[in-house]
């Protein structure tokens, strides 16, 4: 089956969980994910995964019943449901800084799971460039609603009855910010390998998020004419050293 057949669900027969069940579930992930990253869907063989995680044919097919839903597990291993995501910064009583934290905290939990989500960030680069149909799903099930969500705390807090493409260009650039940590990881490890030293150095990173997310959305604002507002922390922190 070449990558762009490959079905984009797989449904796995109920059975009596193994005492062992677990284990051998996760080492088929990791290896999955490792070598679906390295190879791609159709260069990657069952046999190859089985082998990487010590446990015979068979399991993939009692724990994910075939390749396909082999694969679809490991693409989805480290992404949470978009509706957990949505909730850290869609509430209404939030103000814009604690949205705008809450928006960022989605893009820096995965990178506490460290080469994990290396591995995942590769897969779906290759999942761009060899479609199994999965990308398309995430887009319309996962970045699209959390887009959308992001629009709609901008329109609320600068004051505006409807979208239009400056405000989508405004969303579009946030998630840039996001996006790049996980994007351009390596490179960033060459030139300033100190930003992400240390699970500190996630945690500098979403207060500078924060503030960089604060000054592009007042820009905008006075873009647009609007009444200059202050740029608050939602907290009082201690500066990152």
């Amino acid at each position: 089956m070449s990558a762009a057949s490959a079905p984009t669900h797989s449904p796995v027969r109920s059975r009596a969980p193994r005492s062992d069940g677990e284990q051998s579930r996760e080492r088929l992930l990791h290896s999955a994910l490792a070598l679906f990253a390295q190879h791609g869907y159709a260069r990657t063989s069952t046999r190859e995964i089985a082998e990487a995680a010590g446990t015979n044919l068979g399991a993939i097919s009692y724990y994910f019943g075939d390749k396909a839903g082999l694969y679809r597990a490991a693409f989805l291993k480290t992404q949470g449901g978009p509706a957990d995501d949505i909730a850290r910064y869609s509430d209404p009583a939030l103000t814009l800084g604690q949205a705008l934290r809450g928006f960022y905290t989605g893009f820096l939990e995965p990178l506490r799971h460290g080469d994990i989500t290396r591995q995942c960030m590769k897969l779906q680069m290759r999942e761009m460039l060899e479609p199994t149909g999965l990308w398309e799903q995430e887009i319309a099930q996962g970045i699209q609603p959390a887009h959308d969500a992001l629009i709609a705390v901008l329109r609320r807090h600068l004051g505006l009855k409807r979208s239009d493409d400056d405000l989508q260009r405004l969303a579009v650039c946030l998630s840039a910010l996001g996006v790049h940590l996980h994007v351009g990881r390596d490179v960033t490890d060459v030139l300033a390998p100190a930003l992400n030293a240390g699970m500190h150095a996630l945690d500098t990173w979403l207060d500078r998020l924060e503030t960089y997310g604060l000054a592009m959305v007042e820009a905008e604002r006075q873009r647009r004419g609007g009444t200059p507002t202050a740029l608050r922390k939602t907290t009082r922190r201690k500066p990152a050293r």
